[in-house]
C-alpha cells in the first residue's frame, strides 16, 4: 500500500519489563510488519483488520480508494471518513503542505510527464464530504502517507483491548503500548544520528531521499514546495497524525512547523538538515 521508506526509525532495543511472549514478523501494505508484545497477540484480528485496510486504502489494487479515484464519488465507509478527517485536520495544520490529492501528480511524473497539467487539480480543500464524498474534476487520492500510521494505530488498539501492557507495532510508522521502547534516528548520509525513547505513543520517519522521481523526491509539494529536510522524526500520542504530519514537515521551515506541532498536539520533531546536523523541537 505504501512506498517503504529506505529511511525510517530503527528499532534497535525492544527491551520488555516483561518477558516478551511474542514477536510476530510478517508483510503488510508491501512492507515488514513486526509486532513485539509481553503476552499472546490477538494475531486473527490484527490480520483480519490488516486485510480491512488494505481493502480500504490500496492503490495496487481494487480496493474502496481506487473505487473512488475512479468514479470522483462515493458513499465512504466509517473508515475512510476517518481517514480523510485526519488528513484535512493535518492538512489545516500545515497550511495545505499535505495534501492527498497530489496522486495525479505523482502519476504524471511516474511516467515521465512534466506534471504540469496535474497540478491544476490539486487541492484538498475542493473534496467534498457529505452525504458522499466528492472529489473535483480529474482529482484522485493517495493517503499512502497516513493510512500506515492508521493501521499502526488500529493493531495497538487490538493489542490493547486484549489487555496487553506492553507492545511495540512497526511497520516504518511506530506504536507502543507502554514502554519505554530505545529506538534509533538513522539519516541515509549522515547514519545513526541518535536515540529516544518512545513510551506509549507513536513514532513516524519521512525521508525525501526514501524514493526518487523523475524530476525529484517523491514527497510532492503540492504547490511546488522541495524538500527542506533529509530526515524528519515526528513523536506524538498517533502514528495516523505524526506520520502524515512527518511528510508534510519535509517541506516547511521550522518556524511553520513548530506551529503546526503545537496545533496537533505533537510531543517533539526531529530535524536533520542536509549537513546531516539534527536539531530538536520539543513540544512538551
Amino acid at each position: 500500500m505504501k512506498r517503504r521508506r529506505f529511511l525510517h526509525v530503527l528499532a534497535a532495543a525492544m527491551a520488555f519489563p516483561a518477558r516478551a511472549d511474542t514477536l510476530w514478523r510478517g508483510r503488510a501494505f508491501g512492507a515488514d510488519l513486526v509486532i513485539k508484545t509481553d503476552g499472546p497477540a490477538p494475531m486473527r484480528a490484527i490480520l483480519s483488520e490488516i486485510a480491512a485496510i488494505e481493502a480500504a486504502f490500496s492503490l495496487m489494487a481494487d480496493s474502496e480508494l481506487t473505487r473512488l479515484n475512479a468514479r470522483g464519488q462515493a458513499p465512504g465507509s466509517a473508515r475512510m471518513r476517518a481517514v480523510l478527517a485526519q488528513a484535512a485536520q493535518v492538512h489545516a495544520a500545515t497550511g495545505g503542505a499535505f495534501d492527498p490529492t497530489v496522486q495525479p501528480l505523482w502519476q504524471a511524473l511516474a511516467q515521465g510527464g512534466d506534471g504540469r497539467a496535474a497540478r491544476g487539480r490539486i487541492g484538498f480543500d475542493r473534496l467534498r464530504i457529505g452525504r458522499d464524498i466528492r472529489l473535483a474534476p480529474g482529482q484522485a487520492l493517495t493517503l499512502n502517507g497516513i493510512a500506515q500510521g492508521h493501521a499502526a494505530d488500529r493493531i495497538r488498539a487490538i493489542c490493547a483491548a486484549q489487555g496487553l501492557r506492553h507492545a511495540l507495532i512497526d511497520m516504518g510508522e511506530f506504536a507502543a503500548i507502554g514502554g519505554a521502547f530505545r529506538l534509533g534516528i538513522e539519516d541515509p548520509q549522515a547514519g545513526l544520528l541518535g536515540w529516544r525513547s518512545l513510551t506509549g505513543g507513536a513514532m513516524a520517519t519521512s525521508s525525501p531521499a526514501a524514493l526518487s522521481l523523475p524530476g525529484g523526491s517523491h514527497i510532492l509539494g503540492p504547490r511546488g514546495e522541495v524538500p527542506l529536510w533529509s530526515t524528519v522524526t515526528v513523536q506524538g500520542p498517533e502514528a495516523a497524525i505524526c506520520d502524515a504530519a512527518s511528510t508534510a514537515f519535509v517541506l516547511m521551515p521550522e518556524p511553520a512547523i513548530r506551529k503546526a506541532a503545537t496545533a496537533l498536539g505533537l510531543w517533539s520533531v526531529l530535524l536533520v538538515d542536509a549537513a546531516g546536523d539534527l536539531r530538536e523541537i520539543a513540544l512538551t
